[in-house]
Order: structure tokens, then sequence, then C-alpha cells
């Protein structure tokens, strides 16, 4: 199988490359750069540059491109690179597609539980609408910028991840300095729900998606049972041997710090449930935080 995946240079994407390359499969990974290797390929998104020709021969897309989330404060201008970055990104993209000969049989397309907006307690799964607020508006368009592919007859879907949780990148990755020197802490009132899944179980669901042409539409690559910042604070440090903060950090010096990204990114949170995986038998390697702390801190 050849498979085209976007946005290989990053956390999830390296990782999926890697994986898939061990199942086999032959990757073909798009790039802004010129090639340097028989298995890149150029494309610009930002000035809708993409030779389709590049990708006949295609069975399936992997589309992961998108400016962090968490990388820098978010001023306007950087918002606007989040979102372009993404939709403009998928435009491309999917524009590529529909005038191929031969079109793969599916896009797995970038998306995130954001699209829920905050959900408080409420438990939500992918028949959920979208919420509000800057994510879930970016989330929404994000989405609705792959949908022509499913007009050229491809299976989509997509991919709505939650917190992919490694010691090797990611949010976990950036605060285990912290609980490994004693200084973890819940973030603001700690009730908000994180919505994480192990990047194992990540890498799984993916391939799982790439070959179950049953299954489409919106999916929540998370795990089953999503916990609150309080909860995850006290596991991660339970795992480490660590204490946690007795104070926790306000919500106030997070949005001093962090600005707008602290009340959209840490404060709010979604109880999001993979129904669609496990209402298509997959099963999760890390069902419970224990169980995923336990395999990705070691």
């Amino acid at each position: 199988m050849t498979i085209v995946v976007t946005g290989s240079s990053g956390f999830l994407g390296s990782a999926l490359v890697r994986a898939l390359r061990a199942d086999g499969a032959r990757v073909l990974r798009l790039v802004r750069r010129d090639p340097t290797a028989a298995d890149e390929a150029f494309w610009d998104p930002e000035r809708d540059l993409l030779d389709p020709s590049v990708l006949e021969g295609a069975e399936a897309v992997v589309h992961l491109a998108g400016a962090g989330i968490a990388d820098r404060r978010w001023t306007e201008p950087y918002k606007r690179e989040l979102v372009d970055s993404r939709v403009v990104g998928t435009h491309t993209l999917v524009e590529a597609l529909g005038v191929l000969k031969n079109r793969p049989r599916v896009l797995l397309s970038g998306s995130a539980v954001g699209y829920y907006g905050d959900t408080g307690s409420h438990e939500v799964d992918e028949s959920a609408p979208p919420g509000d607020g800057f994510l879930a508006d970016m989330v929404r368009d994000w989405e609705e910028a792959a949908a022509p592919a499913e007009q050229e007859g491809i299976r989509l879907v997509r991919l709505r991840t939650g917190v992919v949780l490694s010691r090797h990148g990611g949010a976990l990755a950036k605060v285990l300095p912290l609980f490994k020197v004693g200084a973890g802490a819940v973030l603001g009132g700690g009730r908000q729900y994180v919505p994480w899944i192990s990047l194992p179980d990540w890498l799984d669901a993916v391939r799982f998606l790439l070959t179950h042409p049953e299954v489409s539409g919106p999916v929540n690559l998370t795990a089953p049972e999503p916990v609150t910042n309080a909860e995850y604070t006290k596991a991660i440090a339970r795992a480490l041997r660590r204490p946690v903060m007795p104070l926790g950090t306000p919500a106030f010096a997070l949005r001093l710090a962090l600005g707008e990204f602290a009340d959209e990114g840490l404060l709010k949170g979604q109880r999001a449930v993979p129904r669609r995986l496990l209402d298509a038998g997959h099963r999760f390697s890390h069902p419970t935080l224990k169980e995923a702390l336990a395999a990705v801190l070691w």
C-alpha cells in the first residue's frame, strides 16, 4: 500500500511514518522544502502548489499538517496562521485529489476534539454538535474544507484527536520536567476534562481506520475514559512517584502567562469518548490512564 502523509515532520506525523513503514507500507511524505529523498514530494499549501501527479497511485492519504496549537502565544496573526495552515492546506490537498484519474480509497484528515468546545462534565461522542470559541470554529472550518473529497468518491474520516500521551512529544512531554521535580500542578479548578489517548493507541486507531472501509465521518481519537485535569495531574505524579504542588496554578496566572490559549486550551476541556471506534470493534491497548502512563513514561 502507498500512503501519502502530510505533516510528517511533526510529533504525530513522524511517529505515524515510522509505524506505517514498519507495517510494510510505502510512504510518500509531502514537504514544504526542496525534497532531499526519494520518499519526499514538494508542496506549498499556502500558495496552493501541489502537483497532482505526485499523488497518482496512492491508496490512502493521511493529512496531519497544521501549525502547532501551543507553539506560540495566540496573537491575532498567529491565530490566522493556525486557521490558514489547516483550512488552506486542506483545500490545496483536496483539490489535487479531485483531479486524479485514480483517486485514493481513503483520506484521513486531521481534526481535533476542540470541535466540541467546552463540554464541562457532559460526555460527548461524534454525534454531538460543534461548540463555541476560536478552536471550535477553526476545527469546524477545517473539517468543512475536507468535505469535497467525499463528493469525489473518497472515503473521508475526520480524525478528532485528543491529547496524545508520549514522553517524546506533545503536551505530556512539555510538562514532564515540571513533574519530575515535584512542580506538577492542577490547572485552574481542575474540573475540566482531558480527552487523552496514548501514542501507541493513536497509531493503532489510525491504522485501523485505514483498513476498515465501513468507518467514515468524524471519529474521536481519544481513550474510552477521559479524566478531569485534577485526576490527570495526580495520575502523572503517581506514575513518576513525585508529589503534586499543594496549590494549583490559578486561572488568572495562566491567562496572564498564556493569554487566550489558557482559556481555550487549558481551562476548558472535552469529555469526549471514542464511540465510533468502539462500535466498529476497535480495541484499546491502554484504556485507562494508569495503563497509558505505564506504557509511555518508561
